[in-house]
């Protein structure tokens, strides 16, 4: 049906054994997979009387830097549920929001938060925690709150062991957030040897989610 064509029917045949299959049919025609099904595995109702124990929550905050960027760092007593979140920058209006979202979060599950630790750098804060109900308290000077600054040990501990075995020579300030967040959330993963629950991890008792290898442990940071 191809007059003067001097390709045979052979010379086809033997195309696709040395070279496969061709590779724009099968990009241009190749309908997309269906995705598998997100499956959200929560853990709805807590323990009533975790919540009569501990419903009331003192909360920990300071600012850590890395690399000069700055994050908002909370913690709380008892639950250990660990939060980092980027600033541009220290005033009044980008701590409230940060603190804001995390009150949010403890509301949502119950808890109210009841006390804020902090140093001398949140003083200017004051009047705007406390018209939430909440009572701040502040070190005097050259002190500082032992739990959040445990805590920001521990999470700088996490981001240089996964820096060590990143094979990067440069590491762009989105990179260094991302990891920060990555040491965050293993952090509240697993329960904390002196929690309120033995095997409820604080993520699971605040925001009620739950881990999966399959979703969680298939790629290892910075692949």
């Amino acid at each position: 049906m191809l007059p003067n064509c001097p390709i045979t029917k052979a010379d086809i045949t033997h195309a696709e054994e040395i070279l496969g299959p061709n590779l724009g049919s099968l990009k241009g025609k190749t309908t997309r997979t269906k995705p598998s099904k997100v499956i959200i595995d929560t853990y709805n109702e807590l323990p009533r009387e975790m919540l009569a124990k501990h419903g009331n929550v003192t909360l920990a905050v300071d600012i850590m830097y890395i690399n000069q960027i700055p994050f908002m760092m909370m913690t709380s007593r008892a639950i250990h549920f660990g939060t980092a979140e980027l600033i541009k920058n220290e005033k009044i209006s980008t701590i409230m929001v940060a603190i804001k979202q995390v009150l949010e979060a403890y509301k949502a599950r119950g808890f109210q938060i009841r006390h804020i630790l902090a140093d001398g750098q949140f003083e200017h804060a004051r009047k705007h925690i406390e018209q939430m109900g909440i009572i701040l308290n502040i070190t005097s000077h050259d002190e500082y709150v032992p739990e959040i600054e445990r805590y920001i040990r521990t999470v700088k501990e996490r981001v240089w062991a996964i820096v060590n075995t990143l094979p990067f020579e440069q590491y762009p300030n989105r990179l260094i957030v991302k990891t920060v967040y990555n040491a965050v959330f293993w952090l509240n993963y697993f329960p904390h040897k002196d929690g309120i629950h033995p095997t409820l991890s604080p993520r699971t008792i605040i925001t009620g989610s739950t881990i999966d290898y399959n979703k969680h442990c298939t790629l290892q940071f910075g692949t």
